[in-house]
């Protein structure tokens, strides 16, 4: 269980859309922070543990600065993301490039930048060596495919996952890094997303040490990093709960312990990726009731859209719903709250128990802080919001402004119509 708390009252929300006009995503610096210290701390015992944050799950210089600050490294996936980094001023291994159909230009700028490079298909080897050197660190990212039953509605079941290498392919592809004078290697995997089940999560991390342990014993190749991916979940829902990260860190141990140390592997680097874990249940997109409708069903129309937040249209996604200074107040209505796109997939909540709502009240979208804003478009023509960072004292920072028209139509030449 968890509650669906929200860090502000109506009257400081009230007086922040006052100066920032909704909708806008903001979100809780102290909360993101206590948060991120409480994973590394759970992996204190392990040597060189790194949080690589997922890049596109909230790719805001201002988040990854104040996460860069407590130690935390960059997931990225595309040129953007690693132009992010160098901006913010993260670079080395402090970076895995983690990406699939990957140009080459992109694994050149992350090899610029220094980054580890996790390589998502065998074919990656010729292709790169034929345009440069190869790095002399290389991860590569592994499909289990089969072999683990599971997987879910966001990414799938592993075998049907455009994601990795087969076992057979990892193998292939060390022994060729390993005759082209590779040196340094690790082993990648994210066979699930938004895993609430910790006993999954431990053993994927048991999948991991066992694959090692056999690269070492077939090809005398010691792994020296090994990511496992950013599978830890949100609860969404109230009923749900958060991973405890200190029954996973413990799980994960005892596997470690029992599998890496006796092959003399101690000594190599556990990572997450974690995104949506770190900064989603830290970021609500807030918006404003604009209009009812009265046909078949209730509808409160609100003056966000999909294009604000699109994982309830996309996956049919729950996200829990706050109306400022209702609180408290009996779940009598029912109700689909929609935004105003011409798309019927335009929906927040659908059949939606909720306060009696009146245009002008603010409703607060939980869970919004990852793959919420990242994931905004412009159809219809709809602009993108701001994102603000809350901060301890009350205190608000836009650390993005809204879109305007301009912005929208800047790619356009006007002048030869």
């Amino acid at each position: 269980m968890n509650k669906k708390t929200v860090p502000f009252t109506e009257e400081q929300i009230r007086s922040i859309i006052a100066k920032y006009p909704t909708p806008f995503h903001i979100y809780d610096e102290k909360a993101i922070v206590d948060n991120v210290r409480k994973l590394i701390k759970a992996f204190d015992w392990a040597h060189d543990f790194k949080e690589y944050f997922a890049v596109k799950a909230a790719p805001n210089p201002y988040l990854m600065r104040l996460l860069q600050k407590e130690g935390v490294g960059a997931d990225c996936s595309s040129m953007a993301e690693l132009e992010l980094c160098d901006k913010v001023g993260i670079s080395g291994h402090d970076i895995v490039f983690s990406s699939n159909d990957t140009p080459y230009e992109e694994f050149k700028r992350a090899m610029e930048l220094g980054a580890l490079i996790n390589l998502d298909d065998i074919s990656m080897i010729d292709f790169m060596e034929q345009r440069g050197p190869l790095p002399d660190w290389i991860c590569a990212r592994y499909n289990p495919g089969p072999l683990l039953q599971g997987g879910n509605d966001i990414i799938g079941t592993p075998e049907e996952a455009k994601y990795g290498m087969t076992r057979e392919q990892i193998f292939d592809a060390f022994r060729i890094l390993k005759e082209k004078g590779v040196s340094h290697f690790g082993l990648h995997t994210m066979v699930v997303s938004n895993e609430l089940q910790v006993t999954g999560l431990i053993h994927t991390a048991k999948m991991m040490f066992e694959l090692a342990a056999e690269v070492q014993e077939l090809l005398g190749i010691d792994i020296e990093f090994l990511d496992f991916g950013g599978g830890i979940g949100l609860p969404y829902r109230p009923e749900e709960s958060f991973i405890d990260y200190d029954e996973l860190s413990a799980g994960i141990k005892q596997y470690f312990e029992a599998i890496m140390v006796p092959k003399g592997l101690e000594k190599c680097r556990l990572s997450f990726e974690c995104g949506r874990a770190i900064t989603g249940p830290y970021g609500y997109l807030v918006t404003t009731a604009i209009h009812h409708k009265h046909i078949w069903k209730e509808y409160i129309g609100v003056d966000a859209s999909m294009a604000n937040l699109m994982r309830p249209g996309m996956y049919g996604s729950y996200h829990y719903l706050s109306v400022m200074g209702k609180e408290d107040a009996p779940k009598d209505h029912v109700y689909d709250v929609v935004g105003s796109l011409c798309e019927n997939c335009d929906k927040f909540a659908v059949d939606r128990s909720l306060p009696e709502i009146v245009d002008g009240d603010i409703l607060v979208i939980h869970d919004a802080g990852a793959h919420g804003h990242s994931m905004g478009f412009n159809y219809n023509g709809k602009l993108r919001s701001a994102e603000l960072l809350l901060h301890a004292d009350g205190t608000v920072t836009q650390i993005r402004r809204a879109e305007t028209l301009d912005d929208l139509f800047a790619t356009i030449d006007f002048s030869n119509l």
